[in-house]
């Protein structure tokens, strides 16, 4: 006679600081289209051998689980998920499960305006649009692959299919795109886009320092190039991303010095940012600044890898193996489990401040 799985508790997930998770992002692939100079080589990462990745009907078990568990919010990351080509079918699944509430993507918006429609018909809810720069020449040393038009063309394909709020996400860099603040913020004032400053992190899948610092915009290495592109396997390191670091206030300084004062306001699921208005604006500004100032005390999301790991916290190394329990029982009561088991080591913070290195894996590799 089979003995009946244990009845779990239906109680919210909740850890040890009393924040409510309720939060999911997964990545579902750690390929990507472009080589941003903060996040991944030029020659890309080894890829994960198949038997490693997940599939997609392990995927979607892994999602089902956590929406028994009260995750409401699910958001798919990668790398690039848009290289997914049953990125559609995945979303329709998840918008169809019970006790989903919220399906979002983040992309760098490449293949959007191909793509905009079909995920929108699948059920998409919102997206966030990774951008750095307004200046195709920056975008050419920043992304290294792709062109900015065709972005802008992808944003513009997205909210006409109703994608909305959409959101763009500007990482701050020192001496590369922080003297474009109050352009993007001045997009905000004719179009309904919501553009979001995030602070840069020191995050890298190496940690040699040593390593001489690298401008994308000046001649480096006495070889007078002029740009990352044109330097294969050249982008920031540790040293460099601590050294471009540009704070939120920084940059709420130079919008308001230009454009005028920010006014606070709230717009649907805007996450850790804090959101302003300039004066008649139809978008919003925001800025994340889990840097300079701890936004982890409002944290509430769970980190799911292309390959099958559990993360609590993005710069944190930590993070749980799930997959022999997914591959070797049909009960969902051992992944359960593990969830719980994640968000009770979920830390209280980062320490990256205090000289905390992260030497683990890249942001491409666990979904950011």
């Amino acid at each position: 006679m089979a003995l009946a799985e244990p009845v779990l508790t239906t109680e919210p997930l909740i850890d040890r600081f009393d924040r409510r998770i309720d939060y999911l992002r997964v990545s579902l692939t750690d390929r990507c289209n472009f080589r941003c100079v903060y996040c991944m080589p030029e020659e890309g990462f080894p890829a994960t051998p198949k038997e490693q990745t997940l599939t997609p009907e392990e995927t979607m078990r892994l999602v089902k689980v956590a929406a028994a568990l009260g995750i409401r919010k699910i958001r798919l990351t990668g790398g690039e998920p848009l290289l997914r080509n049953d990125l559609p079918l995945l979303v329709r699944q998840i918008a169809a499960m019970p006790g989903v509430e919220d399906v979002s993507c983040t992309t760098n918006g490449f293949l959007l305006a191909e793509k905009a429609q079909a995920l929108a018909e699948a059920g998409l809810h919102r997206i966030n649009v990774s951008l750095d720069t307004l200046q195709e020449n920056k975008f050419a040393a920043i992304a290294r692959r792709g062109n900015l038009q065709t972005v802008l063309n992808g944003i513009s394909a997205a909210k006409g299919v109703g994608l909305i709020p959409l959101k763009i996400n500007c990482v701050l860099m020192k001496g590369m795109n922080d003297d474009e603040v109050a352009d993007f913020a001045r997009w905000t004032l004719n179009e309904d886009v919501h553009v979001r400053f995030i602070e840069l992190m020191p995050i890298r899948w190496d940690l040699d320092e040593s390593m001489p610092a690298l401008d994308p915009f000046e001649p480096h290495g006495g070889k007078g190039l002029l740009s990352l592109r044109q330097a294969p396997g050249h982008e920031l390191n540790a040293a460099d991303l601590r050294r471009r670091f540009v704070s939120a206030a920084q940059a709420r300084s130079n919008i308001e010095r230009e454009l005028g004062p920010l006014e606070e306001t709230q717009i649907q699921t805007n996450g850790p940012a804090r959101t302003f208005r300039l004066k008649g604006a139809i978008g919003t500004v925001g800025f994340i600044s889990q840097m300079s100032d701890h936004i982890c005390s409002r944290c509430n999301r769970l980190r799911l890898t292309h390959d099958g790991f559990l993360r609590g916290c993005l710069m944190s190394d930590g993070e749980l193996d799930v997959k022999p329990a997914l591959r070797s029982s049909r009960s969902d009561y051992p992944l359960k489990q593990l969830f719980k088991t994640v968000v009770q080591q979920k830390p209280e913070r980062h320490y990256l401040l205090e000289g905390q290195k992260v030497l683990g894996r890249g942001m491409s590799q666990t979904g950011g």
